[in-house]
């Protein structure tokens, strides 16, 4: 059961119906943001570039059925994380203007958007796209909300758990053009669930007091920058390899190894630069900067020279 608390702000009647159109406009600008657009923005490129890796015909108005559904399931997941987040947020920089802490929402209204972005994505994915589908989401949803999201208060291991509905989303595109799964697409989850771990890990580097106020058992607070800066570099090392792996079974020729073994060692040198920075926090800003187009190349590569 989620814990809803005491809440002040006005009612969800009064916020389903605006009295102008600024409020109005508010009101949809809080909805907006509770679907946290760049997750989701990231999650429809990754649900994508598993659609065009696949093997067969990829029919647009099926494929834009698929990210529309998975778009809405992924705007519900976020939008309940943020309600049982909503007391942490408030105490981050980057999370106390978020809709709840805020009380440009009320928690009515949150948990009204996320039943109704979840059931009306379901159903769209369902009917219109596939089962295998519908349940990858489904499960994604389900892992983010009920396991990632309440452990992340309680140990540093719970970004492991968090990278497994991260790396869903190329399993929903595949599964999407197939109605089944194969080898290519599981590796496709590989690449995208070690890929996390960096990722996060910087962004938990140089948010670590923030997160430290909050109370989220991240693995700079419990165990120190050192450590992981040396985790972050392993996970980098083991990125490059998974990287590899399409090509070494046979499931993507040599053009993809080319760009794969390039982009992943510039990745690697910046993440293992952290050794001998001075300014932790600027080194970790460009970790993650420079993840988000290494993973485009990689998964945008593998789906172009995929051995079909």
């Amino acid at each position: 059961m989620l814990p809803l608390g005491p809440y002040t702000a006005r009612s969800p009647v009064d916020r389903a119906l605006p009295a102008t159109p600024s409020a109005f406009a508010e009101a949809s600008s809080a909805l907006y943001e509770l679907a946290k657009p760049g997750i989701t923005g990231l999650v429809i490129v990754t649900t994508l570039c598993g659609a065009l890796t696949a093997p067969g015909t990829v029919r647009i108005g099926h494929l834009l059925l698929t990210l529309a559904g998975t778009a809405l399931v992924v705007a519900a997941a976020n939008a309940l994380n943020m309600v049982i987040e909503r007391d942490t947020d408030a105490l981050m920089r980057r999370t106390a203007r978020r809709p709840l802490p805020t009380g440009r929402l009320s928690v009515q209204a949150a948990l009204a958007f996320a039943s109704v972005t979840a059931v009306l994505g379901s159903l769209v994915l369902y009917f219109l796209v596939g089962s295998l589908a519908t349940w990858l989401t489904l499960a994604a949803l389900g892992s983010y909300v009920a396991a990632y999201t309440p452990l992340k208060r309680l140990t540093p291991l719970a970004l492991l758990v968090g990278a497994v509905p991260g790396a869903i989303p190329p399993l929903i595109g595949w599964a999407s053009v197939t109605g089944s799964l194969a080898p290519l697409a599981w590796l496709e989850f590989a690449i995208l669930f070690v890929w996390q771990l960096p990722h996060f890990l910087a962004i938990a580097i140089f948010r670590r007091d923030e997160y430290a106020r909050a109370g989220h058992r991240v693995l700079p607070v419990v165990h120190g920058v050192l450590r992981t800066k040396v985790e972050i570099a392993i996970y980098s090392l083991l990125l490059v390899a998974t990287s590899l792996l399409p090509v070494g079974l046979g499931l993507a020729g040599l053009s993809y190894g080319v760009i794969a073994i390039a982009s992943g060692l510039a990745f690697l040198w910046i993440a293992t630069a952290g050794f001998s920075t001075r300014d932790d926090a600027r080194w970790a800003r460009r970790l993650f900067f420079a993840s988000m187009p290494y993973l485009v190349v990689v998964l945008s590569a593998l789906a172009v020279f995929a051995a079909r």
